[in-house]
């Protein structure tokens, strides 16, 4: 798959000057339908509804709904969890002839951690799991150490042979904890140019040099960009600035180079969802492909 046209630049040129240059408004929006139509490599499956969080249980009958808008738009569904109605994410996804990246949720509450661990085993021996992930983001959380977070992988690869495993995280700590990247067998990582600052401007240059940090790292293991996404609205930070224009557009840029390279990217979000407002502030809800009312943003 390949967006290259006479008005596209090549992967160099992107990273130079943000192919946008000389495009229309008319043509950005065009570009934007036709990319989702004809599909991207992984969503990252937004499970809540207005008014629901985390730890609410959520039905098989709204993840159906969800995953039969995602259907025509991806090759691939990630999942966070696998309780609480996120051990339906996998099984619908797999009824409709997607690929799934399924996660185990880590954090700092032992007995969670076993019912997170033992569903990503059970589900995977259903053959629900195309590639499994333990843990994300328990490093930069600071809830397990790194001994803990070894154990849980390891214990989890012991139980599903075959099956590619790996653990999520911010793209520069794969560099950091070589002992984790060692336990991998392949390397997730989240690469967020707006989290770290970056004007839209320089947003793709950026996180092609976090990706190719995260391959350094790597060796020859092969690596998934796990997250990566703008906000349409919300809070600054530093120079990166949410707006409908940039969101879109750092979409249209992830996803020509993601099928220009062949990179797999998995986009974070598919559905905005309001409960992220929080520690993340008003931003946090603000990050879908589609509003909270599941309806196409752009």
């Amino acid at each position: 798959m390949s967006y290259r046209k006479e008005n596209i630049f090549t992967a160099q040129q992107l990273a130079e000057v943000n192919y946008l240059a000389g495009e229309t408004e008319e043509g950005l929006a065009g570009l934007f339908t036709e990319i989702l139509q004809n599909g991207i490599h992984g969503f990252c499956f937004s499970l809540y509804e207005e008014g629901q969080k985390p730890g609410d249980i959520i039905s098989e009958q709204q993840v159906r709904r969800r995953m039969e808008i995602l259907r025509p738009h991806t090759k691939w569904i990630r999942s966070f969890s696998c309780t609480e109605g996120n051990e339906l994410i996998p099984k619908v996804a797999k009824e409709y002839g997607l690929k799934t990246l399924v996660g185990a949720w880590l954090g700092n509450d032992p007995e969670v951690n076993e019912r997170e661990r033992e569903g990503l085993i059970s589900l995977a021996k259903e053959g629900l799991v195309d590639i499994g992930a333990v843990g994300n983001e328990v490093m930069y959380r600071n809830e397990l150490t790194e001994q803990e977070l070894l154990d849980h992988i390891y214990y989890v690869k012991s139980q599903l042979p075959g099956i590619p495993v790996g653990y999520v995280d911010a793209y520069y700590e794969f560099t950091h904890r070589k002992a984790i990247t060692g336990a991998c067998d392949v390397i997730l990582c989240n690469c967020y140019p707006f989290w770290e600052g970056c004007p839209f401007e320089q947003s793709l240059a950026h996180m092609q040099q976090m990706y190719q940090q995260a391959k350094a790292a790597a060796g020859t293991k092969p690596v998934i960009i796990t997250e990566t996404g703008w906000p349409s609205q919300g809070e600054n930070t530093k120079g990166a600035v949410p707006s409908q224009q940039s969101a879109r557009d750092y979409f249209i840029n992830t996803q020509i180079w993601s099928a220009n390279d062949d990179i797999p990217v998995f986009y974070f979000s598919s559905f905005d969802e309001s409960w992220k407002v929080g520690a993340e502030g008003t931003v946090g809800a603000y990050w879908g492909i589609w509003d909270k009312n599941e309806k196409l943003k752009y």
